[in-house]
């Protein structure tokens, strides 16, 4: 006997656990949702939630054209999830960023570096869509970082923001390095975080 796809979800699932059970991109399941293809709603806390009878419907709906091999094209494999590189030597903001993220872009996987050193190592290893770096690191000061990432063919495609507590005229030794760049103040950070992650994350 075959079981549906869609037999092992939870009554009510996230997107990613429909996206993984019919082998789609988040993505692809964030439109479907969009196009009124399958009944979601959204939690207090702003995530989505998508009724397992929607998809157990949406399945049979397609059901004949499955049924037919010549038709059947192979599911997509799922996107790979965005990489955040965080380059940020305090626990405060650390986790502020951490917040923000979880609330607000829940698929992104997020990695935290202490130090410019260790963040230039891991920016190599992670090879991040987007880079968030403060001006005031131990190790590599951030404005030295930001210019060596962003000379280095290496990292051309990762797209950068710079987090930091100085005020406009407290940045200016460091405007070598961070001219064109977006800034996110970090009195400001809850504010501001959310607008610079969407345009950074947004589609190339």
């Amino acid at each position: 006997m075959t079981h549906s796809p869609a037999s092992s979800l939870p009554e009510n699932c996230s997107t990613r656990e429909v996206a993984q059970a019919l082998g789609l991109a988040v993505r692809s399941v964030q439109l479907m949702v969009d196009r009124g293809e399958l009944q979601a709603w959204k939690t207090p806390g702003g995530h989505r939630r998508i009724a397992r009878a929607s998809v157990q419907q949406w399945l049979a709906a397609r059901g004949s054209k499955a049924a037919a091999p010549a038709e059947v094209t192979p599911a997509p494999s799922p996107a790979r999830r965005p990489r955040v590189l965080l380059i940020e030597d305090s626990a405060h903001f650390q986790n502020l960023v951490r917040l923000v993220l979880e609330h607000d872009f829940p698929d992104v996987d997020l990695h935290v570096a202490e130090d410019g050193i260790i963040g230039l190592a891991m920016a190599g290893q992670l090879q991040p869509d987007l880079l968030l770096v403060d001006i005031l690191l131990p190790g590599i000061d951030g404005a030295t970082l930001i210019a060596r990432l962003r000379s280095h063919p290496q990292f051309q495609q990762s797209r950068l923001i710079v987090v930091t507590s100085l005020d406009e005229a407290q940045r200016a030794p460091y405007a070598f390095a961070l001219a064109g760049l977006p800034v996110v103040h970090k009195p400001h950070l809850v504010q501001e975080l959310p607008l610079r992650l969407a345009q950074a994350l947004a589609p190339k």
